[in-house]
C-alpha cells in the first residue's frame, strides 16, 4: 500500500500500543508519528520483557507514555476510553521462561488479554484491534510451508497462552462485535529488536555477538526458518487495522525463501565483515521446545489484504547490524 493510503487511514487517528515501547511496537509507534496519528503507548518496562525507551528516540515528543502493567486490570478502561485503533502487541515472549514460571506467563498472555478485551467491550466497544500472535502455537509442523489451517500444537506453555489470547480475540470479534484481527508473527529482525538476551529471538544474541567482537554459537544449524524484517511487519499491521475484510480473520507472516541456521550465520559473519560461530547440539533442555524446521504460508494475507514482505534476508540484517554498531550501549 502506498504512503497516502496509510496517511488517509492513519492521520489524527486515536492509537494505543500496547507492548510500545518493545520492538515491534515501537517500530510501529515511529510510523504512526510519520503518519500524523495521536499515539499513546502502554508499557509495564520490566526488565525482562524488552521494552526500552531509547526505542522512541526522536520521535519521544509524538508519543503519550504510561508506565503501566497490563496485568494492572483497574487501569485498563481508562487507557482504551476514546481511542480508535488498539495494537495488542504486550506480551511474554520466552519460551523457556514460560516453562520455569507458567503462572507469570499465563497471567501476561491469557488472563491479562482477556481484562484487555472486557475494557474495551465495556468501555470502547467500536474500536479496532490487532493482536501480535505467533507461529509458535503450531508446534512442530506436520508440513511446509505450514498455512493458517495447520493444527495447533505448541510445544511449550507459551504457545499454549498465545493460542489462548489470539482465541480470546476471535471470540469476541464473533460473539460480541469486536473488530479484532490475529497477526501470526515468525521470526522477526530489525532495528530496536533485543539483543542482550535470547528471550525475543536468538538472532539478537548473535548480533551483539558480531558487533562485541566475540563468538557465537549456533545450535543444531540445520533447521529452517523464515524472517521478517519488522518494517514489513509493521506494514502488516497497518493493513489489518486499515481493512475491514481483516475482521475476525487470522493471517500468517512470513518472509523471504526460507535459510538454515547454519547459513543465516555466515550471512551475517559474511555482512559484518568479519566474525566467528560454532556450531553445537542443542542443550536438552532447549531441545525439548525446538520445532525444528518452520516457514510460513502467507498466501492468506497477499489475497486478502495485498501484504508481502519486501524486504530481503540481507538487506535486514545489514540494517540491524548498522543500527547496533550505533546504539549497542543502549541494549544492553
Amino acid at each position: 500500500m502506498t504512503t497516502s493510503f496509510f496517511k488517509k487511514a492513519y492521520a489524527g487517528r486515536r492509537i494505543l500500543i500496547t507492548g510500545g515501547l518493545g520492538f515491534i511496537g515501537s517500530n510501529l509507534a515511529r510510523t504512526l508519528v510519520e503518519l500524523g496519528a495521536k499515539v499513546t503507548i502502554v508499557d509495564s518496562l520490566i526488565p525482562e520483557y524488552g521494552g526500552n525507551r531509547r526505542n522512541l528516540a526522536g520521535v519521544a515528543n509524538g508519543v503519550r507514555v504510561h508506565i503501566a502493567d497490563v496485568r494492572d486490570w483497574p487501569k485498563l478502561p481508562r487507557l482504551v476510553r476514546g481511542q480508535d485503533v488498539l495494537f495488542n502487541l504486550a506480551g511474554q515472549t520466552s519460551h523457556m521462561d514460560s516453562m520455569t514460571d507458567p503462572q507469570t506467563d499465563l497471567d501476561i498472555n491469557g488472563r491479562a488479554q482477556l481484562a484487555i478485551l472486557e475494557a474495551c467491550r465495556l468501555h470502547n466497544p467500536a474500536i479496532r484491534i490487532v493482536f501480535a500472535s505467533t507461529r509458535q502455537i503450531y508446534g512442530r509442523p506436520d508440513y511446509l510451508p505450514v498455512d493458517e489451517q495447520h493444527p495447533l500444537r505448541p510445544v511449550d506453555v507459551n504457545g499454549i497462552n498465545k493460542i489462548a489470547g489470539e482465541s480470546f480475540h476471535l471470540l469476541y470479534s464473533r460473539v460480541y462485535g469486536l473488530q479484532a484481527t490475529a497477526l501470526r508473527l515468525t521470526n522477526t529482525i530489525g532495528p530496536r529488536m533485543r539483543v542482550k538476551d535470547a528471550r525475543q529471538t536468538f538472532v539478537g544474541v548473535w548480533i551483539r555477538c558480531l558487533v562485541e567482537g566475540k563468538p557465537f554459537e549456533v545450535w543444531g544449524g540445520e533447521q529452517r526458518r523464515d524472517f521478517t524484517c519488522v518494517d514489513d511487519a509493521v506494514e502488516a499491521f497497518l493493513l489489518a487495522a486499515a481493512r475491514p475484510e481483516a475482521v475476525g480473520e487470522v493471517f500468517n507472516l512470513g518472509g523471504p525463501p526460507p535459510v538454515t541456521l547454519g547459513r543465516l550465520a555466515e550471512l551475517l559473519v559474511e555482512i559484518n565483515g568479519g566474525g566467528s560461530f560454532a556450531v553445537r547440539s542443542f542443550p536438552a533442555d532447549r531441545k525439548k521446545i525446538d520445532i525444528g524446521d518452520f516457514y510460513a504460508d502467507d498466501r492468506r494475507i497477499g489475497r486478502k489484504l495485498g501484504w508481502r514482505p519486501r524486504t530481503d534476508l540481507r538487506t535486514m540484517l545489514a540494517r540491524t547490524l548498522a543500527y547496533y554498531r550505533r546504539e549497542l550501549k543502549y541494549y544492553v
